[in-house]
């Protein structure tokens, strides 16, 4: 199964120039699941909600979805994307999971809100779930940026079956490279990290987002990195039906040797 992440910059409050350049990397990159960052078509750093709204998007309904369910319907691929979604009055920090068949396709909801995004977002109702991708015979489990600071979040989908846990994301800190090849090992799953590059300005404050965005194998090893601070795409082949096996010797097996019971 071949993974691309395509490490973007999106331009802050311009969403009809980011949505066109996500529909275009689309169109040309050939790959069974194609993943972007988180909020892909707004740009990050909201702390106003009348502004965001304006760059709000209704699931189901918004015409740029729309369109990008088309073409993984027309590609037959997997597309991941973040973006700010509306809901009534709520607000989410959220990723859509476009299926080819579009009765699949779902919409995750940032459980753990990050900074400032508690000051325009609504945290997510939807918890961590997967999705199966019949074609390539693959489970996959979807998160979002500062939800990879919690182990839980990583083993509730690997519980649930994901062979590759991805997570769109908006990374401003080095830390989370020396975690998620951690996430890989103890749940032996691939991890995709798609991160953005470039620096948004808002007030005084100024976030710098690293790119390095990342796929890993199940025992923590890069199989693709990209840059620090360019745009650009990049690739990788997995086997699913290889991270099922959860022992490791003759013995022990990482799941079947927890022990729930012990840790409340």
């Amino acid at each position: 199964m071949r993974i691309a992440i395509v490490q973007s910059f999106p331009i802050h409050a311009d969403t009809n120039t980011n949505c066109h350049a996500i529909l275009n990397r689309i169109q040309s990159t050939n790959a069974d699941m194609i993943i972007f960052p988180e909020l892909a078509t707004s740009g990050y750093f909201f702390t106003d909600k009348d502004l965001l709204a304006i760059h709000a998007l209704k699931w189901k309904e918004a015409e740029f979805l729309q369109q990008v369910q088309d073409l993984a319907s027309e590609k037959d691929t997997i597309i991941i994307l973040g973006f700010p979604e509306q809901d009534g009055e709520a607000f989410y920090n959220s990723a859509g999971i476009f299926m080819p068949n579009a009765n699949d396709s779902q919409v995750y909801r940032k459980t753990h809100l990050f900074y400032k995004e508690h000051t325009v977002f609504t945290e997510g109702d939807t918890g961590f779930f997967c999705v199966h991708d019949a074609k390539n015979d693959c489970t996959i489990g979807i998160m979002i940026c500062y939800d990879w600071r919690f182990p839980e979040a990583a083993r509730t989908l690997a519980l649930q079956g994901a062979d590759i846990i991805v997570c769109p994301s908006n990374l401003v800190t080095t830390l989370s490279g020396k975690v998620f090849p951690a996430r890989a090992i103890e749940n032996k799953v691939y991890v995709a990290v798609a991160n953005r590059v470039g620096e948004e300005i808002l007030g005084d404050e100024t976030l710098l987002f690293r790119g390095e965005s990342a796929i890993y194998d199940y025992t923590g090893e890069r199989l693709a990195q990209a840059s620090f601070g360019n745009e650009e795409i990049i690739y990788a082949e997995i086997d699913p039906i290889a991270t099922r096996n959860k022992a490791f010797n003759s013995v022990n097996d990482i799941f079947n040797d927890r022990r729930p019971d012990m840790y409340g």
